[in-house]
């Protein structure tokens, strides 16, 4: 293949291919190739002349973007199939032998093509005709195959079927993902910073209802000699600073939203061929995309990029691609400051669109289509009009000493200097929304000012003498904020349009389920090159939660079931118990007689209990054993007898009185075995036996001497 020759601003690309039929060169012609509704187009000019080719493929191309290629063919097939089939059993045999000669024909093309994928030749709708109703009947040998045609109407209702069905899935998609989102979100606690030559801007914002909270701010003055050389060549001071801002905010997260200037970031709209979001991304993946759509002078791998379909259009088969790009190096940069801090930075947005976020939020704001931001500053200059989500962004270009005078200037001395270069500036603005109402018909009839000049408010005069037609107004985003005590000494200051950059990072969440791209593009930018890596570990961490809330859920879901199937269960046996009472007697018969061997077999078992403690290898001691168990009346029970193998027997238990008691001291006096038996303690048992406490039992234990 040759040098490859782009046309139609590099849409069409044109080339010679070498076709080779058997192993042989058989031709070399101009070949045009596209891409169209997401897939690639390529044609034979069918000439090795140049600029004849151009014609023919340029020609191709226009009829191919205006989708004339595609409703020919879908008419041809329409009305030649219902025209010939009604004679294809009379004439098949006679119009095969005419068409012989261009079956062979036909074959060889398709062979000379084997490698290209899809072929387009430019020929008349007769000649469309002919060819088409050949192929049918040289192609299709028996009605099975020509079978397949007349299911080519099939074929594509099934399609469109299809397709009803996986928009379907998709819209269902959308809504979990923009639900869960939704509560995800809700929950993310992130700090915005807005980091500048002059100062450092910190804040956070809570949302009750529809109305947003003040809940922490900081203001941070640096040191304009110590960030001379640029905050990035002044980190550690930088860092430092914004260490002791995060403290006075008293801000726990380490979460973060930053912004980069509008000077280190490439922002632009491309019309890309329509594509699904599928064959984008593998566009985007194999680079060829954006070198042909942007053209960067810089290696692609030297950029983070971000971007977002913003629009598409089925009819010119066109799409609209918001693209944001930044130097990593400049990405990595900024980075680095907020991580030398000790923060974790989540989103960084360009500063042009976070101005545009914090005027989106102001509510009471009328007309805002009709309503621009203008940037006056000593750093960044510049007009942002977003119309339909495409941000057009018109740079005011300022030498570094007209920047100066109008920092410097002052409303009570008249500076003629300073009045000319307002003028050369609102000479620019006039032109910048001159383009915009020509192009989108629409006017601009007031412009919100951002800036982080002191004196701003004796320039706007100056301003307001050069477009008269036009209001200007000092932009408040904190005008419609609810404000705590505690916040509004720190925000009692004659210019708030300064925190204007850092509330539009305040207002923005970590977008982890893709909700914010259902909303508008500028909304979500994100510069981070590990954005990917950030929203998957967030989605584990909410996953994680929203599983354990799941499963708590479940488990009361089955409590709530296995209580409503009891009490369907207690009323469906209320049937069976008619003989309640008669069951119930019989049943307390039984409970009796079972609680009468129930103690008798406890009386057993602490007999043998007692029996195994004692050893028998001694005839005296087993005597007296026995004359101990003969003393026993029936209303004292043993809990335990020690022997210490000499002359003494300790006993312990459990009598219902006191008689009870000297009774077994007197029968155990009354043994011939025994010499003495006294009563050593007494007390009333508090064991967890509350069948004892309740029958007022007393414990006893008592002391037998053996004779010797």
């Amino acid at each position: 293949m040759s040098n490859i020759i782009s046309t139609k601003d590099g849409r069409l690309h044109i080339y010679v291919r070498q076709d080779k039929y058997k192993g042989k060169l058989k031709s070399e012609n101009w070949v045009g190739r596209t891409f169209y509704n997401g897939k690639q187009k390529v044609i034979s000019s069918g000439t090795t002349d140049l600029e004849e080719a151009k014609k023919i493929l340029e020609q191709w191309y226009d009829d191919l973007i205006a989708g004339k290629l595609e409703e020919n063919l879908e008419n041809n097939i329409n009305n030649n199939v219902s025209k010939e089939t009604e004679n294809l059993t009379t004439n098949i045999e006679e119009t095969s032998k005419e068409n012989t000669n261009e079956i062979k024909k036909e074959t060889t093309k398709q062979k000379n093509d084997d490698q290209v994928k899809e072929v387009v030749t430019p020929v008349t709708n007769e000649e469309k005709k002919k060819k088409l109703f050949n192929f049918d009947l040289s192609s299709l040998k028996n009605l099975s195959t020509l079978k397949d045609k007349f299911s080519l109407k099939k074929d594509k209702r099934d399609n469109s079927e299809n397709k009803n069905k996986k928009n379907t899935l998709s819209n269902f998609k959308r809504i979990f993902s923009e639900k869960i989102s939704k509560a995800n979100v809700a929950g993310e606690e992130i700090a915005g910073i807005d980091i500048c030559e002059d100062s450092i801007k910190i804040a956070q914002l809570s949302k009750k209802d529809t109305n947003w909270i003040l809940d922490k701010i900081s203001l941070r003055l640096l040191d304009k000699n110590k960030t001379a050389d640029g905050v990035i060549n002044s980190k550690d001071y930088v860092s430092e600073e914004l260490k002791l801002g995060m403290a006075n905010a008293k801000i726990p997260t380490s979460n973060v939203a930053i912004s980069i200037p509008v000077t280190s970031a490439i922002i632009r709209v491309v019309t890309s061929p329509l594509m699904s979001d599928e064959e984008l991304q593998k566009a985007i993946e194999t680079d060829s995309l954006w070198e042909n759509l942007v053209q960067l002078t810089d290696d692609l791998n030297e950029y983070s990029i971000f971007h977002q379909v913003i629009s598409r259009n089925s009819k010119l088969n066109t799409m609209e691609i918001l693209f944001v790009a930044s130097k990593l190096s400049d990405v990595n940069a900024y980075s680095s400051i907020v991580k030398k801090a000790g923060l974790n930075p989540v989103i960084m947005d360009v500063k042009c669109f976070t101005l545009k976020n914090a005027f989106d939020n102001s509510f009471k704001i009328e007309n805002k289509a009709n309503n621009a931001l203008l940037e006056i500053g000593a750093e960044d200059n510049y007009l942002i009009i977003v119309h339909d989500n495409i941000p057009i962004i018109t740079d005011i270009f300022l030498r570094p000493n007209e920047k100066d005078l109008l920092g410097q200037f002052d409303g009570n001395i008249q500076n003629t200097d300073t009045e000319s270069v307002v003028r050369r500036y609102c000479m620019q603005l006039k032109q910048a929304l001159s383009d915009y109402e020509s192009k989108y018909n629409s006017k601009i009839n007031n412009i919100k000012i951002v800036s982080s000049l002191t004196n701003i408010e004796e320039l706007i005069p100056l301003f307001k003498k050069n477009l008269l037609n036009t209001g200007l107004q000092v932009f408040d985003p904190l005008n419609e904020i609810q404000i705590p005590e505690y916040n509004k000494e720190k925000t009692t200051l004659r210019n708030r349009s300064i925190y204007t950059s850092v509330l539009g990072l305040a207002y923005r969440k970590l977008d982890v389920f893709g909700y914010y791209k259902f909303v508008t593009a500028v909304k979500n930018i994100n510069l981070l090159p590990n954005r990917e890596a950030l929203k998957r570990q967030s989605k584990m961490k909410f996953l994680s939660g929203f599983a354990m809330k799941g499963l708590v859920g479940g488990i009361a879901a089955m409590y709530i079931f296995l209580i409503g199937f009891s009490f369907f269960q207690i009323s469906s046996n209320k049937s069976k118990l008619a003989n309640e009472n008669t069951i119930q007697q019989e049943f307390n018969l039984v409970s009796a007689e079972h609680k009468k061997l129930t103690k008798t077999v406890q009386d057993m078992e602490k007999a043998l209990k007692l029996g195994s403690m004692v050893g028998s290898n001694q005839a005296a001691s087993y005597r007296a054993l026995a004359q101990i168990t003969r003393s026993v009346p029936q209303r004292v029970q043993f809990t335990d007898l020690n022997y210490n193998g000499n002359n003494e027997v300790i006993i312990t238990g459990l009598a219902f009185s006191d008689q009870d008691i000297i009774n077994f001291i007197s029968n155990l006096n009354g043994k011939d075995l025994i010499d003495q038996a006294s009563l050593k303690a007494m007390n009333v048992p508090k064991g967890n036996n509350d069948l004892q406490s309740a029958n007022n039992k007393k414990g006893f234990t008592i002391l037998c001497k053996l004779k010797t």
